[in-house]
């Protein structure tokens, strides 16, 4: 048993998780879902509030578009790619890589897999059905090149 100075067993104490650790050193990633069918994009999203991601939620690429230009703090935009609306996940996420850099992105589909060429450069793509924590390791692993320029949009 290891015991500190305090006497109370390291065991028997509350201690922060890695995870908690980490929250209080930079705040949440906002992640921006995009997704119509409204079952997917509810489970989604709340299996990434869980992860302890701030997540906002839009069911066509015209609403993702309006939350990116009124919200300074979205670091990952995850897509699906066939919605209804003015484009399509393709061509939102290329906007995206145009107008907002250093967000990274997260395509999905279940429907086709996108040519390596139709794929924004740094875009990662995810082939439904997914596991929520698969999504989260692959925010996660996008995250830790996360530069400052995020914040400076």
């Amino acid at each position: 048993m290891c015991v500190e100075r305090t006497g109370t067993p390291v065991a028997d104490r509350a201690l922060p998780t890695q995870i908690e650790h980490v929250m209080t050193m930079h705040p949440p990633a906002t992640v921006l879902v995009v997704e119509d069918e409204a079952f997917l994009l509810f489970a989604i999203a709340d299996e990434l509030r869980e992860a302890g991601f701030d997540v906002l939620e839009a069911t066509n690429a015209d609403q993702a578009i309006r939350f990116l230009e009124a919200r300074q703090d979205i670091a990952i935009l995850f897509t699906d790619i066939d919605m209804p609306g003015s484009m399509d996940g393709l061509r939102l996420s290329a906007a995206v890589r145009d107008r907002w850099p250093p967000i990274k992105i997260i395509i999905t589909s279940g429907k086709r897999q996108p040519a390596q060429d139709a794929m924004p450069s740094g875009g990662v793509f995810l082939p439904k059905p997914y596991a929520p924590v698969t999504v989260a390791a692959t925010i996660h692993g996008l995250l830790a090149w996360r530069t400052p320029a995020v914040k400076d949009r």
